[in-house]
């Protein structure tokens, strides 16, 4: 197995928290971000094309969806418990194989919406919007697509046969 890159790290954690700067930016500190993030689904897109959904759950485990750079096939990732945690002010990531843990600043920029990128660097971000329930996501994607036009197995007689 490889060992994520820290941009892949960042783009796969960031949903789960968390060019030119927005508008209205309000950082949130550790307790305001649990507070807007946790529990909650969030579609992202990152600086350089990765995109994705995801959610971080109150026992720091993250669960989601990542396509990186745009391209490719998108994939399912889920992260253990304690794998999201505060430290002190700042949202941190603690990864097994990642010689260190990374923290994350994120600013508020909507009333569904945040940015994060890894503290520090700010050339390494993702926008979040709020998103659907993940359940609800996920049954959309499990019903099938109907065509306009029925087979002929799927068409009933207009009238009983006699």
């Amino acid at each position: 197995m490889r060992i994520p890159s820290v941009l892949t790290l960042a783009a796969c954690l960031a949903p789960a928290l968390a060019g030119m700067a927005p508008a209205f930016a309000d950082p949130m500190n550790a307790q305001s971000a649990e507070r807007f993030v946790y529990g909650r689904t969030f579609f992202y897109t990152c600086y350089e094309g990765t995109a994705g959904a995801g959610r971080i759950l109150d026992d720091g485990s993250v669960a989601g969806t990542i396509q990186m750079r745009g391209k490719g096939n998108v994939r399912y990732v889920a992260l253990p418990a304690g794998t999201i945690l505060v430290r002190g002010e700042k949202v941190c990531a603690k990864v097994k194989g990642l010689a260190f843990q990374p923290c994350f600043d994120l600013d508020k920029t909507g009333e569904q919406s945040f940015r994060g990128n890894l503290a520090g660097a700010d050339k390494m971000w993702c926008e979040f919007k709020r998103g659907g329930s993940g359940r609800t996501r996920m049954a959309e994607r499990a019903t099938p697509k109907r065509n306009d036009v029925a087979t002929a197995d799927e068409k009933a007689p207009s009238d009983p046969p006699h």
